[in-house]
């Protein structure tokens, strides 16, 4: 039977910042805007950890089944590996799916119902994005899909269903928010280029080869950076603090620039999810006390 420390690996927990971030982000320009809904905070947070979770297992499920995951040089997969039925994952991701549903429901109930729209795109993007006939990731738009949905829709929409108004600072948050989740998948995806290619999984990194992923990369972490400055013109240029991520950043930065490969790209991952999350807080928090 699978156990439930299978179950934790297979949510992919260090993936979490990334659903974590967004919402800290967005949660900040509507406090400087002196419309924090605390509540409405914490709801948001749930969906967003739901559909990462989600679109975790569902992407278990889906690269499983097509033995996509059959020769991983990352953490383990429940599909790949055999340690839970295509089944139980497919399961769990609706699960999860629902979860984010239930929650979006009454952010939308207490908002705007149009929002019920919004969320069923971002369900429907995470399935699609490895799932059904011709899924999107493998044709190269996974990054697309990362920067819209959990960059962008997250930050915008935190803010939005909190302020119910526009704020220029959330979309450049989202910018920045969202580049380094792209970050995150583009390093994952040039780890996996060897084995994509063979299992036909034509990624970005893939198609742009591997020079070009790793320069994609750092061009990713200076939009983020770029994206701070942004803020902070449009909130109060105590939120440059953000910039503070860098340090962070550095780390993960060398090392994919440095050459690394296979399991050495394993710790990049971690490491950019950890800049992510220090962005949003760095960023939030002069926004919090402005």
């Amino acid at each position: 039977m699978t156990s439930s420390a299978d179950w934790i690996a297979g949510a992919r927990p260090r993936t979490l910042p990334a659903a974590v971030a967004p919402v800290l982000a967005g949660t900040g320009v509507a406090s400087y805007v002196d419309a924090l809904v605390w509540w409405k905070a914490a709801l948001a947070l749930l969906v967003s950890l739901a559909l990462q979770v989600g679109v975790n297992y569902a992407n278990d499920y889906s690269d499983g089944i097509r033995g996509t995951d059959a020769d991983r040089v990352g953490p383990m997969r429940l599909v790949g590996s055999g340690a839970a039925s295509p089944g139980a994952v497919k399961a769990a991701a609706f699960a999860a799916f629902g979860v984010a549903a239930l929650g979006g429901l009454v952010l939308a109930a207490t908002t705007a119902w149009w929002l019920v729209a919004v969320g069923a795109v971002c369900v429907v993007a995470a399935w699609f994005y490895t799932g059904g006939e011709k899924p999107y990731g493998y044709l190269g738009l996974g990054e697309v899909m990362v920067f819209v949905f959990f960059g962008l829709v997250a930050v915008i929409g935190t803010t939005y269903v909190q302020t119910r108004t526009w704020e220029w600072a959330a979309l450049y948050a989202g910018i920045g928010v969202g580049a380094l989740a792209c970050a995150i998948l583009v390093a994952n995806n040039l780890r996996d280029i060897p084995t994509d290619t063979v299992a036909g999984k034509r990624t970005l990194a893939v198609r742009l080869g591997d020079e070009r992923t790793r320069h994609l990369y750092a061009f990713l972490v200076l939009v983020a950076a770029a994206a701070v400055v942004a803020v902070a013109a449009a909130t109060t240029w105590w939120a440059l603090v953000g910039l503070g991520f860098l340090a962070r950043a550095a780390a993960p930065t060398r090392a994919v620039l440095g050459g690394a490969t296979g399991p050495a790209l394993v710790p990049v991952l971690a490491g950019t999810g950890a800049a992510e999350l220090i962005w949003s807080v760095l960023v939030a928090a002069p926004l919090f006390v402005a």
